[in-house]
């Protein structure tokens, strides 16, 4: 298991797919969809909501408190 990774970039992409950039460079893909029906993510759901995601405090966020753990992102997303 990789040391925790700080995310330093993220680009809501179509679909429900996030462009990721890591604090070790790499980029990677994550996609979304498979949280949409879990709460707390189901207002990710709707595109204007999704596509504000922004990086605060080493991983991805939205309004709302809402976030995704920085190693899920990095251990569930794949290389770009």
């Amino acid at each position: 298991m990789p040391d925790l990774l700080d995310v330093t970039m993220v680009k809501p992409m179509q679909d429900h797919w996030l462009a990721l950039s890591f604090e070790n460079g790499e980029n990677r893909l994550f996609d979304v969809k498979p949280l949409l029906s879990k709460k707390p993510f189901q207002s990710l759901q709707q595109a204007h909501v999704f596509e504000q995601a922004y990086v605060f405090a080493g991983t991805v966020s939205w309004p709302e408190n809402l976030d995704i753990a920085p190693e899920t992102l990095y251990e569930r997303s794949v290389a770009a």
